[in-house]
């Protein structure tokens, strides 16, 4: 998923290939050369012109709901002219302070990393994933970590990107850190199927479906559920930017909201289909480069990849409040997990959720995103 994938730590770690990728992939976006695909439908006037957007990784099913915005014609019924969706990896913070992006779909760490070390004029108005995605992957015939406690006197591969949320996991639960080994790793979790480490630092989106489709029986420490929730694949925009274009903001949000409920209204197979679409066109923007370093699209894979972030996107709240609205609890769970993270920043700070709350207020019926 993404870069810093949290910690922000978010910064995935990738080979220099991949990095080269990313480069190719963001300056042909910034220079007009990663034009998203065509949008359904003639739409209505362009009153909002064009508006870029930082996607946090590569167009995959990450994604599946801004694709379904532009392939339904939801930009265009909001009055864009263009939503440019900028490929990843990136966290989007450097490119939306220096005005490079007006939009990025970042996550709570990195926005409040850079909030608490740069006082960065920086606010998440909305969250796509109520749950970040990490996890301690284990082999259930192996370390099988079920349990934070579980942590004590194993070795965990841990990237060095990751390593102050992975403290902040033993730091919510009690743990010394001396009682764990760290083994430095990267995103590959080979070392995990080896048997080098017992638990791997992971995305449940991701590493953790490699594993379990290379036939391996798999145990997940979920960190949203073992005292680390915060939200992830937020919407995050300057001060200035919010203040200047809440109407703006309100239409984009707003079709945001209709290609996410499409996800979860169509079925899995049509929405990889439409994943394969984008993902494939984003290679073809990328001279071929994204495919020689990520391959194929799997469409098993991205099934169960797309199933897993429904978790991660629908809970209670969001039924009863909507997509992207993070309860004031919520709110306040986040900022504990970035302070035990290193990064002190208050509610204020980090968020202000005036305009999705808006969007439901004046239309309750949004709110109905599932089947």
């Amino acid at each position: 998923m993404a870069i810093h994938r949290i910690g922000r730590a978010r910064t995935r770690a990738l080979t220099t290939a991949a990095l080269a990728v990313a480069s190719v992939l963001a300056l042909s976006a910034c220079a007009g050369g990663s034009t998203p695909a065509p949008s359904g439908g003639s739409g209505a006037a362009a009153d909002h012109g064009e508006i870029s957007v930082q996607y946090s990784w590569i167009k995959n099913e990450e994604f599946a709901g801004e694709f379904y915005a532009y392939e339904n014609g939801y930009y265009d019924e909001a009055g864009f002219s263009n939503v440019v969706g900028i490929s990843g990896p990136d966290t989007g913070v450097a490119k939306l302070l220096s005005g490079t992006v007006h939009v990025a779909l970042s996550d709570a760490a990195s926005i409040g990393a850079a909030i608490a070390e740069q006082d960065a004029p920086l606010k998440i108005i909305g969250a796509t994933f109520q749950k970040n995605p990490f996890t301690i992957l284990s082999l259930a015939d192996g370390g099988n970590i079920t349990t934070p406690q579980d942590l004590v006197g194993k070795k965990i591969g841990v990237q060095d990107s990751n390593a102050s949320v992975f403290a902040a996991l033993l730091n919510a639960n009690g743990i010394d850190p001396a009682d764990v080994t760290v083994v430095p790793v990267e995103f590959d979790p080979t070392p995990l199927m080896n048997g080098d480490v017992d638990g791997f630092m992971a995305y449940l989106t991701n590493e953790a479906l490699t594993v379990e489709l290379a036939g391996y029986d798999i145990t997940n420490l979920a960190y949203a559920d073992n005292g680390v929730p915060y939200v992830a694949e937020t919407f995050s925009v300057t001060d200035q930017y919010l203040a200047e274009n809440k109407e703006l903001l309100k239409a984009f949000l707003t079709a945001e909201i209709k290609g996410w409920t499409d996800v979860f209204q169509n079925s899995t197979d049509d929405s990889v289909e439409l994943i394969t679409k984008y993902y494939n066109q984003a290679a073809e923007d990328s001279a071929d480069g994204l495919e020689a370093v990520f391959g194929a699209l799997d469409p098993t894979k991205t099934s169960k990849g797309l199933e897993a972030e429904k978790l991660l996107i629908s809970t209670p709240e969001t039924e009863a409040n909507g997509l992207f609205t993070i309860s004031d609890e919520l709110k306040q769970q986040t900022v504990a997990s970035l302070k035990a993270a290193g990064w002190d920043v208050s509610v204020d700070d980090l968020f202000d959720t005036t305009i999705i709350d808006e969007i439901y207020t004046e239309n309750a019926d949004l709110k109905n995103y599932l089947p």
